[in-house]
C-alpha cells in the first residue's frame, strides 16, 4: 500500500488499543490523502491551524494542547504529526509534540512520507522518539528509493507494536513493491544511496540559489523557510496582482513543459475534502499573505535538471508577463504594443519547443 493507506493501517491498529477514541489531532497540512487517511480509518480529524512566524507556518502548540485538554486525553485516538512538506509550511515540532503525547499517554503517528531522504527530518524523529513518544512513522517508497508508486514502509520503536499493524492486513498483498525496493538497493549499495542523498542536500543548496537570482530578476523574492530541508517557494505577487487566473496558468504551463512537480499555489483557494471545507487550500493556511510557486530537491536530481526547471520557469513568467502586457494593452488605445507582445510571446514559444527537447524535471 501506498502512504495514505498505510497510515489508515496504523489507526486502524490503534483503534483496538483505544476503544473509546474518535478523534485525531492534525496540524493542517493540505495534501488530501494525509486527510482521507483520517476519515477512511473512521476518525473525525480536528484540523489545528498554523501559526506564522516570519515567512513559516509552524506547528501551534498551544493549540494542541488546549484541544487536548477540550477533548480529554482517552477520547482521541492519536497526534498525526507531519515532517517533510511543501514550503512554506516546515516540519512539525516532532520534540515539542512528542512531549505532550508522553504527558498525555496518547500515541503518536508522524507522516514522514517525503522524510526519509533528510537527515533533518530524520533526526527530528529520532529526537522526538528520545525525549517523548513517537509510536509510528510511515514513509513514501517512490519518493525516496525512486521507484514505482504503490509502497511505503512503516516503521517504529517499538516491535511488537509494528507487528501488531502486520497483522492488521487482511488477507495477501503484492510482493512487487518490495522486489522494487531489493532491486533498487542491490543495484546502488550502501555507498551509492548515500552518495544520492548526499548530492540531494547539495542541490537543494543549488536550486535555493537560482531560485532566489531568478526570483529578483522578476521582481519577486524567494520565502525565507529555514526550517525545511526540501522543498522551497518564491512569491508571485508581480502576477497575481494582476489577474486571479495568472497563478493557476503558470502552474499548468509548467505542467505541460514536464515540470511536474511544481506547484503553483494561488491566495483564497476553497476545496472541501472528505466533507471538511479548506480555505486557502494547497497553502495550509486560510489566508497565507501572498501566492507562491514551490520547487523540490527530492532524491535523484542532478545540476542539469534544476538548470532546465530555471530555464523554462523564467519563459513561462516571460510568457505570463506578455500576456497580461497584452491584455492591458488591448484595452487600450495601442494596439502596436499588443502586436509587439503577441511576436515576443510566440517567439518565447518557439524558443521553449525547440531549445528544450527531452524530458524535464520532476521538481
Amino acid at each position: 500500500m501506498a502512504t495514505g493507506m498505510s497510515l489508515t493501517l496504523c489507526f486502524l491498529t490503534l483503534r483496538h488499543k483505544r476503544p473509546k477514541a474518535k478523534y485525531i489531532i492534525w496540524p493542517r497540512i493540505d495534501q488530501k490523502s494525509c486527510f482521507k487517511s483520517m476519515v477512511t480509518a473512521g476518525f473525525e480529524p480536528v484540523v489545528i491551524e498554523n501559526v506564522l512566524e516570519g515567512d513559516e507556518l509552524r506547528t501551534d502548540l498551544k493549540a494542541v494542547e488546549a484541544k487536548i485538554q477540550e477533548l480529554g486525553p482517552e477520547h482521541i485516538l492519536c497526534l498525526h504529526s507531519t515532517t517533510a512538506c511543501f514550503a512554506p509550511r516546515v516540519p512539525d515540532r516532532l520534540e515539542e509534540l512528542a512531549v505532550i503525547c508522553a504527558n498525555y499517554d496518547i500515541p503518536h503517528v508522524v507522516n514522514n512520507a517525503y522524510g526519509l531522504q533528510s537527515s533533518k527530518c530524520m533526526h527530528l524523529i529520532q529526537q522526538g522518539a528520545r525525549v517523548g513518544r513517537i509510536d509510528a512513522f510511515v514513509q513514501s517508497l517512490d519518493k525516496n528509493f525512486m521507484v514505482p508508486v504503490g509502497g511505503a514502509i512503516i516503521a517504529g520503536f517499538n516491535e511488537p507494536f509494528i507487528q501488531d499493524i502486520s497483522k492488521m492486513y487482511p488477507g495477501r498483498a503484492s510482493a512487487s513493491p518490495s522486489l522494487d525496493v531489493l532491486i533498487t538497493l542491490l543495484s546502488l549499495g550502501c555507498s551509492g544511496y548515500r552518495k544520492l542523498l548526499k548530492e540531494r542536500k547539495e542541490m537543494f543548496v543549488y536550486l535555493s540559489t537560482q531560485l532566489k537570482k531568478l526570483a529578483e530578476a522578476h521582481n519577486e523574492r524567494l520565502l525565507q523557510t529555514p526550517h525545511n530541508p526540501i522543498s522551497l517557494a518564491m512569491t508571485l505577487k508581480t502576477i497575481d496582482g494582476h489577474h486571479d487566473k495568472a497563478v493557476t496558468q503558470l502552474g499548468s504551463m509548467l505542467f505541460t513543459r514536464q515540470v511536474s512537480g511544481a506547484r503553483a499555489v494561488p491566495l483564497g483557494n476553497v476545496q472541501t475534502v472528505s466533507g471538511h471545507t479548506f480555505r486557502g487550500f494547497m497553502s495550509h493556511a486560510d489566508n497565507y499573505p501572498c501566492a507562491y510557486l514551490n520547487a523540490a530537491a527530492a532524491i535523484g536530481m542532478k545540476m542539469q535538471d534544476v538548470d532546465l526547471f530555471i530555464k523554462r520557469l523564467d519563459k513561462c513568467l516571460n510568457i505570463v508577463r506578455k500576456e497580461q502586457t497584452r491584455a492591458s494593452v488591448v484595452s487600450g488605445a495601442d494596439r502596436n504594443k499588443a502586436e509587439d507582445a503577441d511576436i515576443e510571446e510566440m517567439a518565447l514559444k518557439l524558443d521553449d519547443v525547440l531549445g528544450d527537447v527531452g524530458q524535464g524535471p520532476a521538481l
